[in-house]
């Protein structure tokens, strides 16, 4: 990497974002890492470490932390690592601040439930051309990352320069990326994943065994198969990091907060409890919501989803929904739809 590197900045000082700041200023780069306040910028700063989400990982000296919006308008890339939901509010304060060149990267992994429109999306509507638009998903747990363990993922686009520059700030020796064409594709497996990841943890706290999260997982990935077809994206896809690897880590692995979540649930606990019990973000209770929205909206079949919609929101017990779905009609595994 060069001495000068490049201008770069996250916004969203999420443990995600973090995480990605500290990759970046690694790599040789000027990083901002935007705060939300002055206060919290100058926290940081003097501690050079996020106490409250990535504590013990120090911040390189050529990271800044900053509540200044004004500061991005020499990025060239802008790193967007804030929660789903919070994402259209950062949006317009940062408005008007991005270089008209810079690329926006959402590494942000949920759909929007009142619209159904994925991240990019949200991002185009806040004025920005598509084509400037970047998705970054895959198996990350961030702790993972910032403690140094070897990971990979993708970073999707229309705008395959664009995600190749994109992929040479971030590609290093512990942290491997690719590059994919199928934005829509990569941000729905990222996204839908962690509703089946909840389920996966009601399975396990149930007790229901390996035989029955094996066929979750499974009949998980068909149904976000069905769906992101459906939207436009592409079968291959799914089958790669940002499908079936991010889905396998999410209902595998006891990091995952949907997972948690659903563990929880299992226990008795209502969303309410179930969540202040996980702590943190957990984008699978929203995208439940959004994911419905859309299956309505395409004609889709799923039946994992809705099931756990059902728990989620409509008071439908656990177990009552495990049975309703070993109780539905026998049928082909595959339907004639190819890969996945």
């Amino acid at each position: 990497m060069s001495e000068t590197g490049e201008r770069v900045a996250v916004v969203g000082t999420t443990g995600w974002g973090t995480t990605l700041a500290v990759i970046l200023a690694r790599n040789g780069h000027d990083v901002l890492l935007l705060a939300r306040t002055a206060a919290e910028a100058e926290t940081l700063d003097r501690a050079r470490e996020n106490g409250r989400h990535r504590p013990g990982l120090a911040l390189p000296q050529r990271l800044t932390v900053s509540a200044d919006a004004g500061a991005l308008g020499d990025a060239s890339l802008i790193a967007l690592a804030v929660p789903s939901q919070t994402l259209a509010e950062n949006l317009a304060r940062i408005a008007g601040r991005p270089a008209p060149a810079a690329t926006l990267l959402s590494a942000i992994k949920g759909i929007e439930p009142e619209t159904g429109r994925r991240m990019s999306e949200i991002v185009a509507a806040h004025g920005y051309a598509p084509e400037r638009v970047l998705a970054l998903s895959g198996p990350n747990f961030a702790a993972e990352i910032a403690a140094g363990l070897p990971a990979a993922t993708v970073i999707a686009g229309s705008d395959r320069g664009r995600a190749q520059r994109a992929q040479a700030l971030l590609n290093g020796p512990r942290f491997r990326i690719y590059t994919s064409a199928d934005i829509v594709g990569v941000e729905l497996g990222g996204a839908l994943k962690n509703v089946i990841a909840i389920a996966c943890g009601l399975s396990d706290g149930l007790g229901y065994g390996e035989n029955a999260k094996a066929a979750l997982i499974t009949r998980g990935l068909r149904e976000i198969s069905r769906l992101g077809l459906a939207c436009g994206a592409e079968a291959i896809t799914f089958l790669g990091l940002a499908g079936i690897g991010d889905l396998v880590l999410s209902c595998e692995s006891d990091l995952s907060r949907n997972r948690r979540l659903g563990l929880a649930l299992a226990k008795g606990l209502d969303l309410d409890a179930a969540r202040a019990a996980v702590g943190g973000v957990v984008e699978g209770a929203v995208t439940a919501v959004a994911v419905r929205r859309l299956a309505a909206q395409r004609g889709v079949e799923m039946p994992v989803c809705e099931a756990l919609y059902g728990v989620l929101y409509e008071g439908k017990a656990p177990a009552a929904a495990g049975q309703e779905l070993m109780a539905r009609a026998a049928k082909a595994e595959f339907e004639g739809q190819p890969l996945v």
